[in-house]
């Protein structure tokens, strides 16, 4: 039998947390009931985590990691500011239409953490990432189009964030397809707005 990674076990845990917690919620995810999914031994996670609070970092930096994934990989494709934005848009909900119950789950965990002293500092470092991989994004849009914003990123990327958790929340509450597909639209639009078009755009219209 071929020997798994530890990087590759550390994975499956994962994925096999975000089940867990769907399912029986974050009390529920308990460390044996996180390798009974992951159908691993008790000693397999000790090798590869340190504990469960470490195990919960990392699954967030890997569901934060998959959705700047989908939408990076709408950049190459696109002509305009406002096509890339609505693109990068339906990816993220793609995602989340095809893997709903780990949205759930990061809901689940997010509300949890809240309300856990040992674990106060995870909503903060849950939306740090997404604020930067939402940053990080944009500030590749903007070279790919040779763009720039006319507001900060950090401020953009908020908004951006914002936007998609209202998207991913409205959905998983009523799973309207054609209302999200519409909510896409006006946040490409909105936020297209704070692009100022390329230099050589702007020179042209100046001498036209």
């Amino acid at each position: 039998m071929a020997r798994v990674s530890s990087a590759q076990r550390r994975v499956e845990l994962v994925q096999a947390a975000l089940r867990v917690i769907d399912r029986d919620g974050v009390h529920g995810a308990t460390t044996r009931a996180i390798v009974a999914e992951a159908h691993v031994p008790l000693a397999t996670f000790h090798y590869v985590f340190r504990s469960r609070d470490e195990l919960i970092r990392e699954l967030i930096a890997y569901v934060v990691e998959q959705e700047g994934r989908a939408a990076e990989g709408t950049l190459q494709s696109a002509t305009d500011i406002r096509s890339l934005l609505r693109t990068g848009l339906q990816a993220y909900f793609d995602l989340v239409v095809s893997e709903p119950n780990r949205e759930q789950a990061m809901f689940e965990l997010f509300h949890y953490a809240l309300r856990t002293d040992e674990l106060d500092d995870l909503p903060r470092l849950q939306y740090e990432r997404y604020h930067r991989t939402a940053a990080d994004l944009l500030a590749a849009a903007a070279r790919q189009l040779e763009i720039t914003w006319s507001v900060p990123l950090d401020e953009l990327a908020r908004l951006l964030v914002t936007f998609t958790d209202g998207l991913t929340l409205a959905w998983l509450a009523d799973r309207h397809d054609a209302a999200a597909a519409r909510t896409m639209d006006h946040a490409a639009d909105f936020i297209a707005r704070f692009a100022n078009p390329p230099t050589e755009q702007i020179n042209q219209g100046a001498h036209s």
